[in-house]
């Protein structure tokens, strides 16, 4: 059984994908969710998808388990019903987006305060599931599609529950996040201001160190620095390339923007231990930085704290990231978090 999850009104949802479905015998089964009647089918679903209208979630629970294939086509973004689907034995089906969906090219982010680029239905399923549980495709290549499909029908697998969804990694979560932070102490800030001349306090002369095997900077175990969590040693600052945010450029080297690190990565000794030639370094309010420009030799810092973001880009900077490690089945936490 093939289980359609989307808002009908999705282009995605008419054209060459129908014929990939009516050329396998498994009957295709629609959950809509745009508040359509139980037994009025709107004109939109196609006559071969049996529409079981808004389901109670202990039906739609039963349907999951006898479903074999879940598609999305597109939207609703980051929703629970593809991780309900996967926990209950479904093989996850979804678009890739290219290029990916943001402010700048879709009307459900435009005019939100967001740079963030979602590359696919549920970035998450797709970066940190994967394969065998779901399959992310170009739904306009006809071809690409029909192969995910035949493939899936082909496979077995079983249900499966990233571990940071169950009840037990909930609760290690929540325990960590207040077992090693105090919200009762304003937060310290790490270094001079963004555009104050002042070396950095203590030891050395500056608290990065290369990393082994690496193009990234570490922090120094024997600098000094004020409370944070997560802990320093769990920091990898890599530089972005040109028009690359620092999610992407976490993501390639296997790790994740961590955003309390900023403010630890928002100086000149980071810039001087890269070795970046700054001709000039200003403190301005840019989302994009501490960042800076090879060719003009700029340098910038980031003049408000609260304009920290892992998710901008821009086509002139290279942008400074902070990047950590994370657990296994538990993307919130690093390593040495626990």
């Amino acid at each position: 059984m093939t289980l359609i999850f989307s808002l009908w009104s999705s282009s995605y949802c008419r054209g060459h994908w129908q014929g990939a479905l009516l050329a396998d015998p498994a009957p295709v089964h629609g959950d809509p969710r745009h508040g359509v009647l139980r037994d009025a089918a709107p004109p939109e679903v196609p006559a071969f998808v049996k529409n079981h209208g808004l389901l109670p979630q202990q039906e739609l629970q039963q349907l999951l388990r006898k479903a074999k294939l879940f598609i999305g086509f597109g939207f609703p973004y980051e929703g629970p019903a593809p991780l309900e689907a996967i926990a209950n034995g479904c093989v996850f089906l979804q678009p890739k987006f290219r290029p990916p969906h943001s402010s700048l090219n879709h009307e459900f982010f435009r005019g939100k305060p967001t740079s963030r680029e979602v590359s696919s239905q549920h970035p998450y399923a797709e970066q940190y599931i994967g394969r065998p549980h779901v399959v992310t495709v170009d739904f306009n290549n006809s071809q690409e599609f029909d192969s995910a499909v035949r493939e899936i029908m082909r496979t077995q697998v079983e249900p499966y529950l990233p571990y940071e969804y169950t009840c037990e990694g909930m609760l290690e979560r929540v325990h960590a996040y207040i077992q090693h932070q105090d919200f009762c102490v304003p937060e310290t800030p790490a270094f001079p201001a963004a555009n104050s001349s002042r070396p950095w306090p203590g030891g050395p002369a500056g608290p990065f160190v290369i990393l082994p095997n690496s193009t990234g900077l570490g922090w120094a175990p024997n600098a000094s620095a004020p409370p944070c969590w997560p802990p320093l040693s769990a920091l990898q600052l890599l530089v972005s390339e040109e028009g690359q945010s620092c999610v992407e450029a976490c993501r390639r080297g296997g790790l994740v923007c961590e955003p309390a690190f900023f403010r630890f990565i928002n100086n000149k000794e980071a810039l001087s231990r890269l070795e970046v030639q700054c001709e000039g370094l200003e403190a301005e309010l840019n989302h994009v930085f501490p960042a800076f420009s090879a060719p003009q030799r700029e340098c910038g810092l980031q003049k408000e704290p609260l304009l920290f973001s892992c998710a901008g880009a821009s086509a002139k900077y290279r942008r400074l990231c902070p990047c950590r490690d994370f657990r296994k089945g538990q993307v919130a936490l690093c390593r040495d978090c626990l």
